[in-house]
Formats: structure tokens, sequence, C-alpha cells
């Protein structure tokens, strides 16, 4: 008793750990920036090879729309598994782990002679190492911001701005000047600076292999392999009413957001523009892009409106504007093209870092990281069909109007489905759970274990057999249970 006791407060010590909203933190910020360049950064440009694709290998829009989507969607269905490898061994490892592999599959697939090799390079290898970049990262910028948080991650998310408008004209430029193998070849070196932005990144705490490793004599034998995955998963997130309907939402609207920047190049060229005009479309949305995540950032920050409130707005205005997007480029109306363009950019760019950023209020920052890679997980499946589903319709009308109205649709039925939140209506952010709400999400756990066929024997009142998955999700008390370990809301697990 004496040892777990003394165990427990161990554990506290090096788990209470504040967010300094600063320091290093900045420096995290700039981790953030590099790596967000790089993956959706690179991902929003690939639309210049779209039509280099379509005219080498001689296959449909629709075929070739499945490189980003594969690539897309295996980053965001490999996110829990970052995500958990970042709870275990630490950002630092993981992310540069994860660069090595994006850059690997571009410079494989500068060889491919298929659209199959491309979709196991480009989609399968690239796309995983971006999960193991993308998701760790931003949960260790949110684990050394609190107050600052919207502000640090519409800094950080900058790089997909500012990467846009760069990317395309350049990308455009190595195509011609060197093909589009040479120009996958540069861009697999270009993805090899993410294994120097994972190393500034500096955990604030322990990872859990460390924290488990000393106390596993005392709590650790009996603990099933379902009872792991429960704890670095976050699967009893599964059960929770509130992620799950906004992780719907943003299914709806990752399906619609990255159409333009797979078909926008070539629906410019189909109504008529050259080619650095089509590719200075994508460069001006990138413009406004970075302007709306930092002034996202900043009114997120100010706390006049919640952030959730924010988040809904933004999410129905970039459907409105692709909806105008092909109306107002008919006839050859440059201009028109621009103005709706930027428009765009803006508001998709005041989304992004507002998407994660509202993860704690909905399910707690103790369960942050794991929700963050869940989440991922979940909107895969839009990222999976919406560039294919966009391709398939301009093989079917010949155009990509219906492609535009479609994905305009699915960001504004994103935004209404976040209003069905708990607590949408309110005016504050729910407050921090009372001792009787977490008998609720302890109800979740158990029920989850029953699904998972966990050993039904096993009894919290026994000190010698507690189980370390509820001493670490911050369900019971001291008050509830001698000897328990109480954990904060600044608690990080990654």
């Amino acid at each position: 008793m004496a040892r777990l006791a003394m165990a427990m407060q161990q554990e506290k010590k090096h788990q209470h750990v504040e967010a300094p909203d600063g320091g290093w933190g900045w420096v995290v910020v700039v981790s953030l920036f590099i790596s967000s360049a790089l993956v959706f950064g690179l991902l929003r440009s690939l639309g210049v090879f779209f039509v280099e694709f379509v005219r080498y290998f001689g296959e449909s829009a629709q075929a070739v729309s499945w490189i980003t989507s594969i690539g897309v969607a295996v980053q965001q269905l490999l996110s829990p598994l970052g995500t958990a490898a970042c709870s275990a061994y630490g950002s630092r490892r993981v992310v540069m782990i994860g660069g090595f592999l994006s850059a690997l599959g571009f410079i494989l697939a500068s060889q491919a002679t298929t659209l199959t090799h491309l979709y196991l390079t480009m989609g399968l290898i690239s796309g995983s190492g971006w999960a193991l970049v993308f998701t760790p990262t931003i949960a260790s910028v949110m684990q050394y911001f609190n107050k600052r948080r919207s502000l640090a991650m519409g800094l950080g998310f900058t790089g997909v701005g500012l990467s846009s408008f760069a990317f395309s004209p350049l990308f455009q430029f190595l195509v011609q000047l060197y093909g589009w193998r040479g120009a996958l070849l540069i861009l697999g070196g270009l993805s090899l600076n993410i294994i120097v932005s994972g190393a500034l990144i500096r955990p604030l705490g322990p990872t859990k292999v460390i924290e488990r490793t000393k106390a596993k004599s005392l709590s650790d034998k009996y603990r099933s392999f379902f009872s792991h995955t429960c704890e670095y998963f976050e699967l009893s997130l599964l059960l929770h009413r509130g992620f799950l309907t906004y992780s719907l939402a943003v299914t709806f609207i990752n399906a619609g957001y990255f159409i333009p920047y797979v078909h926008l190049v070539a629906h410019s060229r189909l109504v008529g523009f050259n080619e650095f005009q089509a590719a200075f479309v994508i460069s001006s949305t990138g413009v406004t892009d970075i302007v709306g995540r930092v002034v996202s950032g900043w009114a997120s920050d100010l706390r006049h409106m919640r952030s959730l409130h924010l988040l809904t707005i933004w999410s129905a205005l970039v459907g409105l504007f692709l909806l105008l997007l092909p109306l107002c480029s008919t006839q050859g109306n440059y201009v028109g093209l621009q103005l709706v363009s930027m428009a765009y950019g803006f508001c998709a760019g005041a989304l992004t870092p507002l998407v994660f950023s509202v993860v704690p209020e909905i399910v707690g920052k103790e369960r942050m990281v794991g929700a963050l890679g869940l989440l991922q997980l979940i909107e895969s499946f839009g990222g999976l069909l919406g560039a294919p589903l966009s391709g398939w319709l301009r093989d079917l009308s010949g155009s990509y109007i219906l492609s535009f109205v479609v994905a305009g649709g699915f960001l504004i039925m994103g935004s209404i489905i976040i209003t069905t939140l708990p607590h949408f209506c309110s005016c504050t952010n729910p407050p921090p759970l009372s001792p009787k709400d977490t008998k609720n999400e302890f109800t979740e756990e158990e029920r989850l274990k029953q699904v998972l066929s966990l050993d039904s024997t096993e009894n919290i009142h026994n000190t010698d057999r507690i189980p370390e998955t509820l001493l670490s999700q911050n369900h019971i008390t001291l008050e509830e249970i001698p000897l328990s370990a109480k954990r904060t809301d600044d608690d990080a697990d990654c």
C-alpha cells in the first residue's frame, strides 16, 4: 500500500506539467510551420501534376484523383497510430521517422511506370509518413499553449498558405524544366526537411512507456492487451456523443475541403486559362489562406465568441464560395475566378486551426491527444471519397461545375451538423466536468471494456489491481477511491 501510494505521487509529479504559453513552445510552432508546409501545403499544390499524369498515363480524371485521395486518407486513417506512438515514445522520433517516409514515397514515385505505382508510393508510403508527422506535431503545440492556443495553431498553419503560394508556380516551373519525374525527385529532397522540424520538438514530460516502466511491478502485471489499446488510442471516445457528432461534421467538411486544391488548376485550364494563370490562382488562394489563419487564431483567442461558433461560420462561408466559384469563372472571367478563390482561401484558412483547437472543448484536454488521432481516422473517409467523386462528376458532365457544387454542399452540411452538438447554443464553453459528470465517463469506459471482452473480474476496490487505465483517465477522484491519482486539465499524454 505504501509503495503504491508513493508510485501514484511520483506519477502525479511527472504528469502535472503546466502549459507555458510561450518559451520553447514558439520553437515547436516553427516545427508545425515547416511540417504543415511540407505536408498539406505540398498536397494542395499537387494539382499541377494532375494534368501531367492524365496526359502521360492516358487515364481518366477519376483514376488520377485517387493518388491525392489515397495520400490524404492514409494520413488521416493512420493518425491514431501516430498519436499512440507519440504517447509511447515521444513526438520527436515519431515525426522524424515520418519525415523519412514522406520523402521516400516521392523519391520512389519519380520512377513510377503505372498509376498503381503512384498509389503505392505517393499514396501509401508518403501518406504513412504524413500520419506520423502532422497530428503529433499539432498535439505538441497544443500541449505548450492554453490561453493562446488558437493563435499558436494559426501561426503554425500559415506554413500551408505560404507554401501554397510558393509551391504551385514552383512545381509548374520544375515540371517544365525537368519533367514530372525530376520534379517529384526534388519534392522528395524537400520533404527531408521534415526530419529537421521533428528534431525541434522538445517534450514537456515523460512518455507513457517511461512512466509505466517505473511502476510496472506495482500495478501493471494483470492488464490485458485490450486495456493497453484503450489507453493509447482513447477508444472510450467512440462512445462519446459529442465527439462522434463533431467527427461526422468534420468528415463532411473534409470531403469538400480538398476538392479545389485537386481540381482548381484543371478547371482553370479547362475554361481557357494558360498554365501559369491557373497556377497563380492557387498561389493567390494561398496568400489569403495565410491571412485567414492568423486572423482566425487572433479572433478566437479574444474570447468574444466561442471557437465552435466561429468554426461553424467559417465552414458555411467556405461552402458558399465553393458554390459561387464555377459561376464566377465562366466566359473567361479571370478576375471573378481570382476574387472568389481568394475569398475561399481566406475562409478555408480560417477554419483549419479551429478544427483542432475546439477538440479540448469537446473531450477535455486530458483526452486531447487520442481524440486528435481518432478524429483524423474518422474524417479520412471524407478525404478518401471527396476527390474521386469530384473526378467522376467531371468525367460524367464534362466540366468541374457540378464537382464544386457538391463540394460546397458537403461544407454546408458539415456546418449544420456542428450546430447539433451538446451545449452549442451556449454563449460560453461548458464548465469543467464535475465529479458527478465523471461517473458518466466511467460508465463509457466500463461499457467499452465489456465490448472488448476484458476481464470482468477486475475489482477497482482491490488496491493491488487498480487498472492503470482508470488512474490515467481522471475518472476517479481521491474521495471515491483511496490512493488514486488526481489529474488536472493541463495534463498531457504525448
